[in-house]
């Protein structure tokens, strides 16, 4: 899997090409954007929907949009966040992670969660945090499964949607003796 961060000048927008495999990304999984509402229509999700939504994330200084490619093909994504904005939370945040449902259950999620953990570990970073809303269940059993464990319940900030708040310490690998 090769992860590469999302960058787009000042300016200007996702070019074409890539932004119709994010919105086929986005499309895949209507199940999640059913359940996330983040879609007029999870049946109808358009590239200048993900365009907006994209644009809106990467304005705030602190948000990486990382794309997960195997074999050349976009098979994932994950949006991070460095700082939350309640300033008594210090952990970075894993905002989103979606896998195309054509390959999952190969190690894609999984293979995703540890390179962004890797990449928060590199920073220095001890934990990572995320949420999950309490109307999804199979991400929650994903989750605790690579090690997240709850510790609140709380909507979100953006849609107040209910939410299970889990953290995952960060423990740096002991070199071999």
């Amino acid at each position: 899997m090769i992860l590469e961060p999302l960058t787009v000048p000042r300016g200007h927008t996702v070019p074409a090409p890539l932004l119709a495999e994010l919105t086929a990304l986005y499309a895949a999984d209507r199940e999640f954007q059913a359940l996330s509402g983040d879609f007029p229509d999870p049946d109808d999700i358009r590239a200048e929907q993900v365009a907006a939504a994209l644009a809106q994330e990467l304005a705030n200084p602190d948000t990486e949009v990382l794309l997960a490619r195997a074999a050349g093909r976009l098979t994932g994504m994950a949006i991070t966040l460095a700082h939350h904005p309640d300033p008594n939370d210090p952990d970075p945040w894993i905002g989103l992670l979606l896998v195309d449902p054509a390959v999952r259950r190969q190690g894609h999620g999984r293979r995703l969660a540890a390179a962004v953990e890797d990449r928060f570990r590199a920073a220095g970073r001890t934990a990572v945090r995320l949420a999950v809303l309490e109307n999804n269940p199979r991400a929650l059993a994903f989750w605790t499964a690579c090690g997240y464990e709850v510790i609140d319940h709380r909507p979100d900030r953006a849609l107040h949607r209910p939410c299970a708040v889990l953290r995952k310490p960060l423990r740096t690998p002991r070199p071999d003796a």
